[in-house]
């Protein structure tokens, strides 16, 4: 049972791993590619998406094709919130969210600015 709820929650990460490859493709053939190595992400810590299952349905996708066989290097950014009162940035820990104070005026009001997001940083290529 435990197995069949790993893979119904990576099952989201399939449409995404679909888009990043798209992506790669389509820059790889405008560019003219012939492989591609290492894919450099960027995902944001509120992101529940997995490490280890982007990379399995991207090696899963990529067969056949000039990113067969490239890593996915993922790095997580921060959670960051802006504050309504005094709109200082600011970094917090998923822990803190609910009650996360703006270090510049003690607020507890800020909206998020950043975490949640994922997208392709660089490839390296051949």
């Amino acid at each position: 049972m435990s197995t069949w709820q790993g893979t119904t929650k990576a099952m989201h990460e399939l449409p995404i791993t679909e888009s990043i490859l798209k992506i790669v493709l389509t820059h790889a053939a405008k560019n003219d590619v012939r492989q591609v190595v290492n894919i450099h992400l960027r995902v944001g810590k509120l992101s529940d998406l997995e490490d280890e299952w982007i990379q399995r349905y991207f090696d899963y996708l990529s067969k056949g094709t000039v990113a067969q066989g490239a890593v996915l290097k993922i790095e997580r950014t921060p959670i960051m919130l802006q504050c309504n009162s005094c709109a200082a940035s600011y970094p917090v820990e998923l822990a803190e969210m609910g009650d996360a104070a703006c270090p510049a005026c003690g607020q507890k009001d800020g909206k998020l600015i950043s975490g949640r997001e994922y997208y392709i940083e660089n490839m390296e290529v051949r």
